[in-house]
């Protein structure tokens, strides 16, 4: 049995999933980890770690932790750690992060910018000071 408050965020137990065939439409913030297969047309907020599979799309911002990309990408994407562009990714927008990793057949139209390990700013107040701001990607 776990005492409740030991879990980490980035603990398998604490995994959100977008299945392939759903749909999200509307921002995403969270603490955990995100697996998207599916589809999410707004913007998405992650503390941990973002990974987008093969038939995984999103049409806005996605600010997180680290990020494992197979899907498609369109808008602004701030990572703190490391970005892994897999042979199936197709970015289309601008990148900030501290570290990128390219796989041979990754497709990216856009500009990207190091940031040489300082943070970029991805807190879920970030996202909503963007939408105070009207910086929503829709």
């Amino acid at each position: 049995m776990k005492k409740k408050g030991t879990m980490s965020f980035e603990s398998p137990d604490k995994l959100n999933v977008i299945v392939e065939g759903s749909k999200v439409i509307g921002d995403m913030i969270t603490e955990s980890n995100l697996r998207i297969d599916g589809e999410v047309v707004g913007n998405v907020s992650a503390s941990s770690k973002v990974v987008i599979g093969v038939f995984g799309k999103i049409k806005g911002n996605l600010a997180c932790g680290s990020a494992d990309i197979e899907g498609k990408v369109d808008g602004i994407l701030k990572v703190d750690g490391l970005l892994s562009l897999r042979s199936t990714a197709a970015i289309t927008g601008e990148i900030t992060t501290a570290k990128l990793e390219v796989e041979e057949g990754a497709k990216f139209s856009g500009s990207c910018v190091m940031n040489n390990g300082k943070a970029a700013t991805t807190s879920a107040e970030t996202l909503k000071e963007d939408a105070l701001e009207g910086n929503l990607v829709y």
